[in-house]
């Protein structure tokens, strides 16, 4: 049996518990794919991921990112997560931003004062839906990864309200957006989001960083949103998600606040 640092951060919340949980080994390189896959499926997060030494020049650090079914090639809260949690480790960069090595290649992450963005990586499918899909859900591609169907409803309320048929859509990511109404909800975000990610094996992630990077190059990109815009998520379940986006010179950042709420040693 052999022990690793582990941290469990919270992030997209500056409320303590209120955001999405990430599990987080570090040092993690003699652990084995299965290893990997039955610790994610035990900690039973959203997502769980594993911090190993890079394998590529410009990286500062590699992650594979798992949920209790599957792994995949990016997640954005944690790859939030990873990175503070690399940081606190005592990890040191070789430039003012990070470079994280994942499934994906590489991404950019910068960090301040608790304070965590990604840059949103090119979307590799975008587009409509293919038809036989088009009365399940509907609207439009925004797959940077895990595979989101985004969908963008009128306003906030209708958002709030949905009550998914988990079983009927048990193979899909679904991303739902809408508005938020400035003076019937206030001005605390401007889009409320959740994420139903059945094909992952979690109904409904509480805050999901991957999900806002594809809508945010949709939404600015259409013109719907602005260049800088703040996306709440995960009142549904009790959470006080805010997804922080800019785009800055074509570029498109997602951040938010993580913070670490567990740190001790998992003994594999």
């Amino acid at each position: 049996m052999a022990e690793f640092q582990f941290q469990q951060i919270d992030v997209f919340s500056a409320e303590p518990a209120r955001g999405n949980p990430v599990a987080v080994v570090i040092g993690a390189d003699g652990l084995s794919t299965e290893q990997m896959a039955a610790c994610a499926n035990w900690t039973n997060l959203s997502e769980t991921t594993f911090l190993l030494q890079p394998t590529m020049p410009e990286a500062d650090y590699r992650v594979r990112i798992f949920t209790p079914r599957t792994e995949l090639p990016f997640a954005g809260h944690p790859t939030l997560g990873s990175c503070h949690a690399w940081l606190a480790a005592g990890g040191q960069p070789r430039g003012n931003t990070i470079v994280q090595e994942c499934g994906l290649g590489l991404v950019p992450v910068r960090a301040h004062n608790g304070c965590f963005a990604f840059a949103a990586p090119p979307l590799r499918r975008s587009g409509t839906v293919q038809p036989d899909l088009l009365h399940r859900v509907a609207d439009g591609w925004t797959d940077n990864g895990p595979g989101w169907l985004s969908i963008m409803l009128g306003s906030r309320r209708e958002v709030l309200a949905l009550e998914p048929d988990y079983a009927a859509l048990s193979d899909l990511c679904i991303g739902v957006t809408g508005p938020w109404d400035p003076i019937h909800d206030g001005q605390q975000a401007q889009f409320e989001v959740r994420a139903f990610a059945m094909a992952c094996g979690v109904n409904e992630d509480p805050v999901t960083g991957s999900l806002n990077a594809g809508l945010a190059q949709w939404l600015i990109g259409s013109g719907l949103a602005p260049r800088h815009y703040i996306a709440s998520q995960g009142t549904c379940l009790g959470r006080a998600g805010r997804v922080h986006v800019d785009q800055e010179n074509g570029k498109i950042w997602v951040g938010g606040v993580a913070t670490t709420l567990i740190e001790g040693v998992l003994r594999l």
